[in-house]
């Protein structure tokens, strides 16, 4: 009975998606035909548009210079997309629809942000550079993954990225196929903030979600957060900015029994004293909150780089469960880490690794290590620059093949509706 249920509000939210998204592309203008050089294919739906937005100011910027068009195929992603992105977007929900898209814009180059098994159905199409950039950097499993040879080159953040993926991709051409980028993101770390600043120190705490499994179980929410959000809100001298993972609590009911008590901390604390103005952050945009804390505190994540890319303080909450994988060969060799029997004298640990020198300095190195240049800018113009490669490269093997007959690189019409059920 409760898998029937599930099926219905499922097959409900389907229609309730497509009946939205038919809406909203009534009001948008179509494509431009031959227009869009780059697409950024995205098959998830609304849950994991974190790993798309963190893109849109880089993407909005590359657009100047080449025109950029997101790939949609999930009705609730698009329909927020359509209303978010600062780049068009394509709903292309079947393959027919796609194909389309693929006969009508002569894309280039397409960014993959994730792993989704559907990929695959756009990497089919050669002609092209399939090009994976990720939706961060971490020293996650995930990060290591042998898929990353699938794509014909793969845009990295730097000298640990190469490191970390040359102890398990065998016979990848790094050289060629790995290009250095830095943080895109880190250029464009700014927005308005939510409250005055003032005399108190900001303190951003940015767990992620628990994970579906041991080896994956970074999440802290349960075993450092409410007793580390506690105690920075009773200090009055400390803001806090809680930004919690979106998938927070969909596996652990007491992960979501957590979450649910440090917003109301938060609330009453707020209530309390409307000049401490702490930020319970579920906003889509990501940047302010990296560059206006003076302390971050973040789990085992994308956010621990996010954060490294700005240059300041942290610290990382280490994983209770004894299976959570933690590759110690990077900056997690020599982090501060935050246990959660230290998670009362949070406040004490922040005053140690503000003030240590021996700390700050190993900062400024895994920044390095992590980002190469983090100059304001540079990292852009790397993005930039490698982008134009790719160009280049395509131009030079269009010249080579152009004599070559044309081939269909469409299914038949069997396969095309196999593909889309």
């Amino acid at each position: 009975m409760r898998l029937a249920a599930k099926v219905a509000r499922d097959l409900w939210a389907a229609r309730r998606g497509q009946t939205a998204v038919r809406k909203k592309l009534v009001e948008t203008p179509p494509l431009e035909p031959q227009q869009y050089v780059i697409g950024v294919y995205f098959a998830d739906g609304d849950v994991n548009l974190y790993q798309l937005r963190q893109w849109y100011k880089p993407l909005a910027e590359l657009a100047k210079t080449w025109p950029v068009v997101i790939l949609s195929r999930n009705a609730t992603a698009a329909t927020r997309l359509l209303e978010e992105s600062p780049v068009p977007v394509a709903y292309v929900r079947t393959v027919v629809d796609l194909e389309k898209l693929i006969h009508d814009q002569p894309i280039r180059v397409v960014f993959y942000v994730n792993q989704n098994t559907r990929n695959f159905q756009m990497m089919r199409y050669g002609r092209r550079w399939h090009v994976f950039i990720n939706h961060g950097e971490s020293d996650k499993m995930y990060m290591t993954t042998n898929q990353f040879k699938a794509y014909d080159y793969a845009l990295i953040a730097g000298d640990a990225a190469r490191a970390r993926l040359d102890k398990v991709l065998w016979d990848f051409d790094f050289d060629k196929r790995a290009i250095p980028i830095g943080r895109p993101q880190a250029d464009h770390y700014s927005g308005e903030l939510p409250y005055t600043p003032d005399d108190r120190e900001v303190v951003l705490y940015a767990p992620t979600w628990e994970g579906d499994r041991a080896a994956a179980a970074y999440g802290s929410i349960a075993s450092h957060g409410v007793t580390l959000v506690r105690a920075l809100l009773a200090t009055g001298r400390h803001r806090v900015i809680y930004r919690p993972h979106p998938r927070s609590g969909v596996v652990d009911h007491a992960y979501g029994a957590a979450n649910t008590e440090i917003v109301r901390m938060i609330e009453e604390a707020n209530q309390a004293d409307a000049s401490a103005q702490h930020v319970h952050d579920t906003g889509a945009e990501l940047g302010w909150q990296l560059a206006a804390a003076d302390m971050a505190i973040v789990d085992i994540s994308a956010m621990v780089y996010d954060r490294l890319a700005a240059g300041k303080p942290l610290m990382v909450t280490r994983p209770l469960n004894p299976d959570a994988e933690v590759d110690t060969g990077g900056y997690l060799a020599a982090c501060e880490w935050l246990t959660a029997a230290d998670a009362a004298n949070v406040v004490e640990r922040i005053d140690q690794v503000e003030h240590d020198d021996d700390s700050l300095a190993r900062l400024a190195y895994w920044v390095e290590r992590y980002f190469g240049d983090t100059t304001p800018g540079a990292t852009t113009a790397r993005f930039h620059a490698a982008v134009q490669h790719l160009m280049d490269e395509w131009e030079r093997y269009a010249k080579i093949h152009e004599g070559d007959p044309e081939i269909d690189e469409h299914d038949s019409e069997a396969e095309e509706l196999g593909t889309e059920l």
